[in-house]
């Protein structure tokens, strides 16, 4: 599929249309307009797997009871620098936003900080809340155990592991640097925007249960498994990150998980953390950032490899695919425009196309 087959939206308008959404879903006006602006946010920093991608699920799963519309969202302080969060089985993007928001203030006191959370929901894409911390001039840390398993322990052939995000946020004179990883090859958002767009996968991210090859048509994933990413060190980083993000707060991981692809109504007991640190306690702000600038020049600058055009760092796709988005549009393709619009019109809400 070209560039030139996809529609180009303004940010306001997948906003307001995911805003309105849930509204019409029965979201209150103000959280509508939180879970529309940090999917808006999925969309400009180039996680399309999180955005308005995602709308349609979302709704299903608000209308069906899966989310709680109208969440008593809890916040327990178990010591002067640890938290839980209790999210009434709410949109997981409120539930994190208010767990990362404590997370800082928690810190701001005590220097470092640790929020646990359950009973929530898919909430995007792992950068959002590490860069909350890091927008605050202190080092985020996050991460989730994912909505549904798609992957097997190294060397099994059961889907017991999901594919559980990380990511670390620090301060920097450009900006949040941002590292957002899922343990697996790609995220199981990726898989689903290929078969929505009809394109075939690489080789090397599923293969077959039962006799290990390659799968690379998106709509035969059921049959096989995601891989991890560095083989059997992605595994046991999965296994620790839901380890703790699952069973010290309480909340599912494992043969526990609800796969939420699948299932609109069931409570899914996501499970979170979120760390925070406050650089300050360790080091002048300033001294810090100018460090950390001054290791990335080297780092940009540094001998490339043959074929290499440019040294990447984290973080850089994710700034320009902002500033380009920003001035161009959210790239929609048009079998997620055609969704949309049915959407729309069931919800009975201005299209995309049209706002």
């Amino acid at each position: 599929m070209n560039d030139a087959d996809f529609a180009r939206v303004p940010a306001r308008a997948v906003t307001s249309m995911i805003a309105d959404s849930f509204v019409a879903a029965g979201l209150p006006a103000a959280d509508a307009a939180r879970c529309a602006a940090l999917m808006t946010e999925a969309d400009l920093t180039g996680a399309d797997g999180h955005g308005i991608f995602r709308l349609a699920q979302y709704v299903r799963r608000l209308k069906a009871g899966g989310f709680n519309a109208h969440p008593n969202i809890t916040v327990t302080k178990t010591a002067p620098a640890t938290a839980l969060v209790d999210g009434d089985n709410g949109m997981g993007h409120l539930v994190m936003t208010r767990a990362a928001n404590e997370a800082v203030a928690i810190a701001r006191e005590t220097g470092v900080s640790w929020v646990g959370v359950r009973r929530s929901n898919h909430a995007g894409p792992a950068g959002l809340y590490a860069e909350v911390a890091a927008a605050a001039n202190m080092i985020g840390l996050y991460a989730a155990v994912a909505n549904a398993n798609h992957m097997a322990v190294w060397g099994g052939t059961e889907h017991l592991l999901g594919t559980n995000p990380l990511a670390i946020g620090v301060p920097s004179g450009d900006g949040p640097i941002i590292l957002d990883m899922a343990t697996t090859i790609v995220s199981y958002g990726t898989v689903k925007k290929y078969a929505l767009r009809g394109m075939e996968m690489p080789e090397g991210w599923f293969v077959n249960a039962k006799t290990g090859a390659p799968i690379t048509d998106p709509n035969r994933t059921g049959e096989g498994l995601l891989l991890p990413v560095g083989g059997y060190k992605g595994s046991g980083l999965a296994i620790m990150l839901g380890l703790l993000g699952g069973v010290l707060n309480g909340a599912a991981f494992g043969r526990d998980v609800i796969d939420f692809n699948a299932d609109d109504a069931s409570e899914c007991n996501t499970g979170h953390f979120i760390c925070a640190v406050d650089i300050a306690r360790f080091t002048p702000l300033p001294t810090f950032i100018a460090e950390v600038d001054r290791h990335l020049a080297d780092l940009r600058g540094s001998k490339r490899l043959p074929g290499f055009d440019e040294i990447r760092l984290p973080g850089d796709r994710r700034r320009e695919c902002r500033a380009e988005r920003l001035r161009d549009g959210v790239p929609v393709a048009p079998a997620l425009l055609s969704q949309l619009d049915t959407l729309a019109a069931e919800l009975k809400v201005k299209p995309l196309r049209a706002r």
